[in-house]
């Protein structure tokens, strides 16, 4: 796909202030909605299906001790959208946008922290272009097939439900409403029919792959072979927590992944 920066790239922004990052694609003028805190090497966080940067709201103060954190909302989904095209979010352009997003704030080389489908975009891209990326964390990322139908892949959605923290579940309804169904519906064949397994292979930044023991909307097995298809991958399986280890175990997680962002 085409993507170009629009209008010409502004001054630093305020690292306390909500941003809008305008792009042009070839499916029209495209307004990319973040959140960047702290100081530091640069660190992208890239949300899920359904979901939008708020995902990431018990996680950014302790990582923007470190870093200087970049929350972003995928087109389509939070404050993110694209005027001549739907605001249809199109997975297999995804990384490219990411890309853009980073052109356009002069990130030259950033860590990527991707959930779930966010995971899936961040190993794209980490695989396509390993210069832009210096560290890599998957949080139940579905990033390998997950080998089941979108109606079966419902119905562990919603037999997962009763699962999530109460406090979570009015986020994930509210982004899940400024999604809509037709997004969200669409966005969820895209990727479970995208096969990037020998994309995966070619990885070769240090990666940290972060499971919740419970998840049954990507299961753990599968973060156990997406470690093992990462060459040099570490995994962390966190006891006690589902598809969102960072919202359910946020201490624990956030401990972890400093660690391994840190080289500690």
């Amino acid at each position: 796909m085409r993507v170009r920066l629009w209008p010409p790239r502004p001054a630093a922004p305020n690292p306390s202030a909500s941003r809008v990052a305008y792009l042009t694609t070839t499916h029209g003028d495209a307004a990319l909605s973040y959140q960047v805190q702290g100081t530091g090497s640069p660190l992208i966080l890239i949300h899920g299906l359904a979901g939008s940067g708020r995902w990431w709201a018990r996680n950014v103060d302790a990582l923007s001790e470190q870093f200087r954190v970049y929350v972003i909302d995928l087109i389509g989904f939070g404050g993110s959208r694209i005027r001549s095209y739907g605001n249809r979010f199109i997975l297999n352009e995804a990384a490219d946008i990411l890309l853009a997003f980073m052109d356009r704030l002069g990130i030259d080389r950033a860590s990527l922290m991707g959930h779930s489908m966010g995971g899936h975009i961040a190993a794209a891209l980490a695989a396509s272009t390993p210069a832009r990326v210096e560290r890599l964390v998957l949080v139940d990322a579905a990033a390998l097939p997950i080998r089941r139908g979108a109606a079966s892949h419902l119905l562990a959605l919603s037999v997962s439900l009763p699962r999530f923290p109460m406090r979570f579940l009015p986020v994930l309804l509210v982004d899940s409403w400024r999604a809509g169904l037709r997004t969200i519906w669409r966005a969820g064949r895209e990727l479970l029919v995208s096969d990037i397994q020998v994309d995966v292979a070619q990885i070769r930044v240090p990666t940290l792959v972060v499971w919740g023991a419970r998840d049954r909307i990507v299961p753990t097995d599968l973060g156990r072979r997406l470690a093992t298809s990462v060459p040099g991958a570490t995994l962390l399986v966190v006891d006690g927590a589902g598809h969102n280890p960072m919202w359910e175990r946020p201490d624990e997680f956030n401990r972890a992944v400093l660690a391994f962002l840190t080289g500690a």
